[in-house]
């Protein structure tokens, strides 16, 4: 990897919003010789869990859209479809813990619509390719895509190691963009309400 596409690389990760946060990550790497497949090919070796994931979330956001239009009979049935929404986030969350690979887990700092570092206890070549599973639990989603090791630098807890989305869906960066929104707002009323506490 010549030094400009890197520098345009670490641009392209830092294009989007990125938020300090925990999640569960499983990374395999792939080796620098990783021959990277378009974006319409990486749902052939995306795992079916993954698949039902992003298209459930989708239907999710479309389908409370029109009960807006029912006026005051929509609140009622608009809370009976959250509560039945609830169930079917259990049983997502319960079907995407189970692609969960203990020997590849790895913890994020920060992640993003463009990129996550992790934290690992060896460093990564930089240009290295790896196949990303990430958990969103609190979206009760998860998002397969392939990441490119654009920096990995010393810390006192081992190596923070930094991804890009080589190989991304649209749909699943769009979902990673909301996430990481939604985890800020709960930062900023989480710190609002420590500020109230302590006034």
């Amino acid at each position: 990897m010549d030094p400009a596409s890197l520098e345009q690389k670490m641009a392209q990760f830092h294009e989007f919003f990125t938020i300090k946060h925990t999640l569960s990550v499983n990374m395999i790497p792939l080796g620098q010789d990783y021959d990277l497949p378009h974006v319409s090919r990486l749902v052939d070796q995306m795992p079916y869990a993954f698949q039902i994931a992003a298209q459930m979330s989708a239907v999710d956001t479309q389908a409370l859209r029109p009960l807006r239009n029912l006026g005051e009979h929509a609140k009622d049935l608009a809370d009976f479809l959250n509560q039945q929404n609830k169930k079917i986030d259990l049983m997502m969350s319960f079907i995407l813990q189970q692609q969960d690979q203990p020997e590849h887990r790895y913890q994020s700092i920060e992640f993003g619509g463009g990129g996550l570092v992790l934290l690992s206890d060896k460093p990564f070549a930089e240009g290295e390719y790896a196949e990303l599973k990430i958990f969103l639990s609190a979206e009760a989603a998860g998002v397969y895509c392939i990441g490119e090791v654009v920096e990995s630098k010393q810390c006192e807890n081992g190596f923070q190691i930094s991804l890009l989305y080589s190989r991304i869906r649209e749909e699943d960066q769009e979902l990673l963009v909301r996430a990481s929104l939604h985890q800020q707002t709960l930062q900023l009323r989480a710190r609002a309400k420590q500020q109230n506490e302590t006034n």
